[in-house]
């Protein structure tokens, strides 16, 4: 660990770095465009819809 006293600078320099390029990136993005055409969602459904169907105990039969 002591070539993280040493070399701290280095880890600081790429992690302001990557800062910078994902700036970069999210200036370039046309969020307008994308809301334009933006894909219609498909209405909400319960993950469990299908299991609602069936009962969870067969019924007895008498």
């Amino acid at each position: 660990m002591s070539w993280l006293a040493d070399y701290w600078w280095v880890i600081l320099i790429i992690l302001v770095g990557m800062v910078i390029n994902g700036m970069k990136e999210l200036s370039r993005l046309d969020h307008k465009r994308f809301l334009k055409n933006k894909p219609e969602l498909p209405p909400h459904r319960d993950n469990n819809a299908e299991w609602d169907k069936e009962d969870d105990w067969p019924e007895k039969k008498p």
